[in-house]
This record gives structure tokens, C-alpha cells and sequence, in this order.
């Protein structure tokens, strides 16, 4: 099996005045390539600590983290960023875009930092764009999009540079109940096409559509369970399709 991460005994400590503060206390579980995680956890429990880690926006102070075959835990400054451009597609809850740009130009962000800004690379722009419902929205600039569709923007970017794991931030929680759901359902969708997807959120209705949810809790790994009720509910919709094998 292939696995997108790997995360062995990860431990995050911080100095806090006269105490130190344990947020992770352990935490393993492996993602492989494919899966659809969602990442649970109450205010206190380490999940945004756990999130950052992911990232590579901070490092842990005793485990590892494979990327792939990489140990990205013990890595450079300058060896994260490279990995955060690179291998982690992000979409956040506030949708980050560059108000300044147009669809396509957001969705190339990516690229341009990586010195990628042929034709080759705006006509991939443009696919993404399309996969993504905004085919006829290419021009538009932030301000003249919905939430939604700023959110697919997002999304669009995320998949830019084909990264081993799509990472979402409570990625629906600006939206409404009809968008969230179209959201969701685009994020199924890239899952049934084979895109790795962890998503961290604080709401249940959320995480069901994931395959599979870690619940954490004091910094520990509470429950690592397959959602078997999505699972067989998207093995229906395949066989009604008639794409069963």
C-alpha cells in the first residue's frame, strides 16, 4: 500500500512561563494515497496543533512525519516552505485568494512562486478552473464571486501542483447549509478521482462525508474508525450508476 503521510509517535511540547504544555501526546496514524480523512477533535484536544504539524507550518518536538518516504519532521525552514509549495494543497476557511486577481491568476499563485509560468501551465489553470464549475468565470476577480465559488477557487488552486494530500480547514465554515453541501459534494468527487483529502473540522455533519474520521482528544488519538455508513452509501451510488466492476 502507498501511503500519502504517515504520522509515527508525534509529540508537540510548549514552553508556557514556569510549565510546559503537552498538546500532542503521541499521536500515530497512517493516510494512504486515496483516502478521505476527517480530523475531530474539541477545543483543547490538538487538533489545531495537529493541523499546523500537517502543514508543515511548525515541526514536532519528538516523532516523525512521513511525506511519502520523507521524514519532513526534522527538515529546514526553508525545506518546509519548499514542501508547503510543492507537496500540500491547502484550502482554508477564509479562502486566502488575492483579491487583485482573476480566477485563473489566483489558481496559478502556485506555479509563479515555483518560476512555472508557461502556456502549458495557465492551460492547466484553465482545466482546474473548469473541473471546478468556473469555466465561464475565468476573469473574475474575488470580489465578484460567492463564497462558494471563491472556495472552489481555492480548491482549484490546491490541486495545482498535484500535491500528495489536499489539507482543508474547516474549509466550509463561511458558507451556508446549500453551499456547504455543494462543496462537499466537489470534494467527494475528487476523492472518487483518486485525491488524498484530510479535512479538519468541529462539525459532525461535516466529517461523515469523509470515508474515515480520527476523533482526538487531550492531545492523544481517541478513536480511528471508517465511516461504514458513507462507505455504503457511495458503493450505492456507484452500482445505481451502473460503474460497479
Amino acid at each position: 500500500m502507498r501511503y500519502a503521510c504517515r504520522i509515527v509517535g508525534l509529540t508537540k511540547e510548549y514552553a508556557l512561563k514556569s510549565e510546559t504544555v503537552r498538546a500532542l501526546r503521541g499521536v500515530s496514524f497512517d493516510v494512504p494515497e486515496g483516502d478521505y480523512v476527517a480530523i475531530m477533535g474539541p477545543s483543547g484536544s490538538g487538533k489545531s496543533t495537529l493541523l499546523n504539524l500537517l502543514g508543515c507550518l511548525d515541526r514536532p518536538t519528538a516523532g516523525n512525519f512521513f511525506l511519502g518516504e520523507d521524514d519532513v519532521a526534522r527538515m529546514s525552514d526553508d525545506q518546509l516552505s519548499t514542501i508547503r509549495a510543492t507537496r500540500i494543497g491547502f484550502v482554508f476557511q477564509s479562502y486566502n485568494l488575492i483579491q487583485q486577481l482573476t480566477v485563473v491568476e489566483n489558481i496559478e499563485v502556485p506555479l509563479i512562486y515555483q518560476g512555472k509560468n508557461d502556456p502549458d501551465a495557465r492551460r492547466r489553470c484553465r482545466e482546474l478552473a473548469t473541473m471546478v464549475g468556473l469555466g465561464e468565470r475565468l476573469t473574475h476577480r474575488p470580489t465578484q464571486l460567492s463564497g462558494g465559488q471563491q472556495q472552489r477557487v481555492a480548491i482549484a488552486r490546491s490541486l495545482v501542483n498535484d500535491p500528495y494530500f489536499i489539507l482543508a480547514d474547516e474549509a466550509t465554515g463561511n458558507l451556508d447549509s446549500v453551499t456547504t453541501e455543494e462543496i462537499l459534494a466537489l470534494f467527494e468527487r475528487l476523492n472518487d478521482q483518486g485525491k488524498t483529502i484530510i479535512m479538519v473540522t468541529h462539525e459532525d455533519d461535516v466529517a461523515q462525508h469523509a470515508k474515515r474520521i480520527i476523533r482526538l482528544r487531550d492531545g492523544l488519538v481517541q478513536s480511528d474508525e471508517l465511516n461504514r455508513e458513507r462507505i455504503l452509501c457511495r458503493r450505492e451510488v456507484v452500482e445505481r450508476a451502473g460503474l460497479s466492476t
